[in-house]
């Protein structure tokens, strides 16, 4: 059998080796100075004032999800086209949840099923406290037209951009916080760059980061100022929440610092693979993504659509012909609202999100990560086109 090629790997090189190895012969493995060296790359990279490593994306998310005080009784709105860390966040906190349906364009939040849904949930008085917009594949949504309905409905705004770290909107940085209240993002080992397991947290409003920065250590200040009496020496620390162990560690962070170095190149890469994909699938019976002229897209997945009738084989099919071939596709993302969790607890209809489930029925992500070769990629469209039984794809 041929060599497989996974849909996402981590690029790791020797330099990111050696910034690791560095830590693990220091005085700090964890609560040291490479954490507080990353945050201040990300924002300065991004163009924000604070940002807070945590240690997933997840809790990233749920810090944002209490820093902006949802509660039981709130409801939070996102994309059913995403991983359900972006909708377990609010339930976490005791909030409830909901969906918008998804542009079948960028497969991103839709403005127009938003701003429907908005008008619907004011009439029965059950707006959002928060809308969570997530930047699906590194593309970023429409944040302005977003931004404008929170200040027209009163919602805040918490960007998922667990994809899209190294992506602009409008000639921002993703994660400036332009157009939110706060910003997160991933750090996974398939995602743009990688500190094995992290995340991050960037907001303008200084009040949200000293919130989100006291959450993530047990909620624990040894600021005197916040503490409800005089300290009793330089030791002194006081409780003051409930807050969570969500902290990311030096050796994290110092594979961060070193990634984060290389992400522009690494942006470059996706998107010189991205070009070469859509050269050579353009004449396939696929719907190939497409890049909405507003973003510049850090190209996390690239997702192709299958058109079943002109294919004369449906998605799982060509699915399964690719596995086979060693190449290990994969479907991002099952809509959220058919787990059975959510089932369960909301009883979700499908035919509410008629995009999100024309969009889950035919997609496959194909490989893309910086090692990707343009003969892995040829594979990959050999692959697509190789005979199923005695029926001929395309």
């Amino acid at each position: 059998m041929k060599n497989q090629i996974p849909y996402g790997r981590h690029s790791i090189d020797q330099s990111d080796i050696d910034a690791v190895v560095s830590v693990l012969k220091s005085d700090f493995l964890t609560q040291g100075p490479l954490v507080p060296l990353f945050e201040k790359m990300v924002c300065e990279y991004v163009g924000v004032k604070n940002g807070i490593a945590v240690n997933s994306a997840t809790s990233a998310l749920h810090l944002a999800c209490l820093a902006l005080n949802v509660g039981p009784g709130d409801i939070v709105w996102t994309s059913p086209i995403s991983f359900v860390a972006s909708s377990n966040c609010a339930l976490y906190c005791g909030a409830d949840v909901d969906f918008v349906d998804i542009d079948p364009v960028s497969y991103n939040m839709s403005v127009d099923a938003l701003l429907l849904k908005l008008e619907r949930a004011k009439l029965e008085n059950k707006l959002p406290k928060v809308v969570i917009p997530v930047h699906f594949s590194g593309q970023s949504c429409d944040m302005e037209k977003i931004f404008a309905l929170g200040k027209e409905f009163g919602f805040r705004i918490i960007e998922d951009a667990s994809h899209a770290i190294g992506s602009t909107y409008k000639n921002d940085k993703v994660g400036s916080c332009k157009y939110s209240d706060i910003t997160v993002f991933s750090f996974h080992p398939v995602k743009i760059i990688t500190t094995g397991e992290g995340g991050m947290c960037t907001t303008s409003d200084d009040e949200l980061a000293n919130t989100i920065y006291r959450l993530r250590s047990h909620g624990i200040t040894r600021n005197p100022k916040e503490m409800t009496e005089p300290p009793d020496g330089p030791w002194y620390y006081q409780q003051i929440d409930l807050g969570y162990n969500y902290r990311m560690n030096d050796l994290q962070a110092a594979l961060g610092v070193s990634q984060l170095k290389r992400l522009d190149s690494i942006v470059q890469r996706r998107q010189e693979i991205k070009n070469y994909y859509d050269k050579i699938l353009i004449d396939l019976p696929l719907i190939l993504p497409k890049q909405m002229e507003y973003n510049h897209s850090s190209l996390h997945l690239y997702v192709i659509q299958v058109k079943e009738k002109e294919m004369l084989a449906d998605r799982k099919v060509v699915f399964e012909r690719l596995r086979e071939g060693g190449i290990l596709v994969n479907v991002h993302y099952i809509p959220i609202y058919r787990q059975p969790y959510y089932q369960k607890k909301y009883s979700f209809l499908p035919s509410s999100f008629p995009n999100a489930e024309s969009y889950y029925n035919q997609c496959i992500s194909l490989p893309i990560y910086p090692e990707l070769t343009n003969e892995d990629m040829d594979r990959v469209k050999e692959t697509l086109i190789t005979p199923i039984g005695h029926q001929v794809l395309f």
